[in-house]
């Protein structure tokens, strides 16, 4: 039985430090009262709309995603060593995408070899040479940090194309304060509702040049997209319009809004589709969501688009094994998170150490998301795992393998009252001319007992995360 790290408890009896001042909060509570809020949480997310739309089986529904009022609670020196890996290693992502669309010296220096960039599905040539402000592409990062020990954190992926999960961080955050109040007189939490004003600012500053009061907008595929809860309450948050790709028009090499009071320039397209839908006539034809001739105005430096087309490279999880050696390349530092150990099925030797132990292992599509297409060796049927060796046998470099790492646990309220859960965290960093994130992120929690995927759409739920000020 694996000795999962308690984030509340050192040992059985024994609480966190942090955590004793919440603890003797909890003990106070009548299980009624708790009962009371838990079931008042709900019905404010549900009339609130905080739900995600799933795909699959149920198509077409609405769920509401599970919030928990035990917090993950973080220590400040922790943070601090969390933060300098974040920046490190965003700044160092923001460095590659520059360099794999300009002179290559990755590649040139042997770092990385050419077949896994210029190969990849998610590598854009029409990129190629083409300067971004502020060589900035990244804008919006959501790097998946799970802990195994004291002090031992791993990053899990990085998700650069179109990372969500903010919204709820900020909507967990103004539940807890609705519900409990006096836990925040109580504790010297980081504040987070800042995000929305934080990430406008960022917007704002990777302007194209010349341009002193630019127009923002969030650009999304529409109301059936499962995160169109999060487009529009950023939108919201942000004060700025909404837009589907029919509300925007290219004219004169400038991209405009249709308004009521006739057309609006447009400076910043924060978008929240992927490369293939955002321009008919550059990607994918049949496009309806998107705009055609984006791709020329964008080339032509006279529109932002956070985030850039073709980052998808660097959160290609085939490219994810390479980043500590970018940070060693770009930056000449040792990276402060540590990588998973991954296994590269395209590579023979990886391939074959994967099908003799696919029991123990967990393996992921390298342009997979949400939790789909993937097998958690662990927790597998036999037939499961027979199934996915054929498949890894018909394509093995579309799958990377990691050991099932011993993610740390936090109580949770469950059906049969409180117990450990798995936990990771998604902090939010935002890259413009500075680089910067607030105190806090979405802490993921897989509420099947046993279970070690956190996705909201495999069931997974979440927690206000708390980071403690000195």
């Amino acid at each position: 039985m694996p000795n999962f790290f308690n984030e509340m408890y050192s040992s059985e009896s024994a609480l966190r430090e942090h955590y004793r001042r919440f603890d003797k909060w909890l003990q106070g509570q009548a299980p009624e009262v708790i009962a009371r809020k838990r079931a008042e949480a709900d019905l404010i997310f549900r009339r609130v709309g905080i739900t995600f739309a799933v795909y699959g089986n149920d198509a077409g529904t609405e769920r509401l995603i599970p919030f928990d009022i035990i917090p993950r609670i973080i220590p400040a020196d922790e943070w601090a060593q969390l933060e300098a890996g974040l920046v490190q290693r965003v700044k160092t992502l923001n460095m590659f995408i520059h360099d794999i669309y300009h002179e290559q010296n990755i590649v040139k220096a042997g770092v990385i070899p050419a077949e896994q960039i210029f190969r990849n599905a998610q590598y854009r040539p029409e990129m190629q040479g083409i300067s971004v402000a502020s060589d900035i592409y990244a804008h919006i990062a959501g790097v998946d940090i799970v802990r195994a020990g004291e002090g031992e954190f791993y990053v899990l992926e990085d998700n650069l194309r179109v990372p969500s999960g903010v919204s709820y961080m900020l909507e967990d955050r103004k539940m807890m304060m609705r519900l409990f109040p006096e836990l925040f007189a109580q504790h010297k939490v980081a504040p987070v509702a800042h995000y929305p004003d934080m990430l406008l600012d960022n917007l704002r500053s990777v302007a194209p040049v010349g341009v002193a009061d630019p127009t923002v907008v969030v650009m999304t595929p529409g109301m059936y997209n499962s995160a169109y809860f999060e487009h529009a309450f950023l939108a919201q948050q942000m004060g700025v319009e909404l837009v589907e790709g029919q509300d925007l028009f290219v004219n004169d090499n400038a991209v405009y809004m249709r308004t009521t009071r006739g057309p609006k320039r447009v400076d910043v397209i924060y978008r929240r589709i992927d490369d293939d839908f955002l321009d008919p006539l550059a990607f994918r034809a049949d496009s309806s969501l998107g705009v055609p001739g984006l791709l020329s105005v964008y080339r032509a430096g006279r529109v932002t688009l956070a985030n850039a087309i073709g980052t998808g490279v660097a959160d290609d999880k085939s490219v994810y094994p390479y980043v500590p050696d970018m940070i060693r390349f770009y930056l000449s530092e040792d990276p402060i998170l540590n990588n998973v150990p991954t296994y590269q099925c395209r590579k023979k030797e990886d391939l074959e150490y994967t099908l003799a132990n696919l029991s123990a292992l967990v393996v992921k599509e390298v342009h997979g998301a949400g939790g789909y297409g993937m097998l958690v060796g662990p927790a597998a049927t036999r037939d499961e795992i027979e199934s996915f060796r054929q498949r890894l046998l018909a394509r093995p470099d579309g799958y990377i393998a990691q050991p099932t790492l011993a993610l740390s646990n936090c109580p949770t309220f469950v059906e049969s009252g409180i117990a450990p859960r798995h936990i990771d965290l998604r902090p939010f960093v935002l890259s413009g001319k500075t680089v910067s994130m607030v105190k806090g992120g979405l802490t993921r929690v897989a509420l099947k007992e046993g279970s070690l995927v956190v996705n909201s759409s495999q069931g997974g739920g979440t927690k206000d995360t708390w980071v403690l000020e000195k």
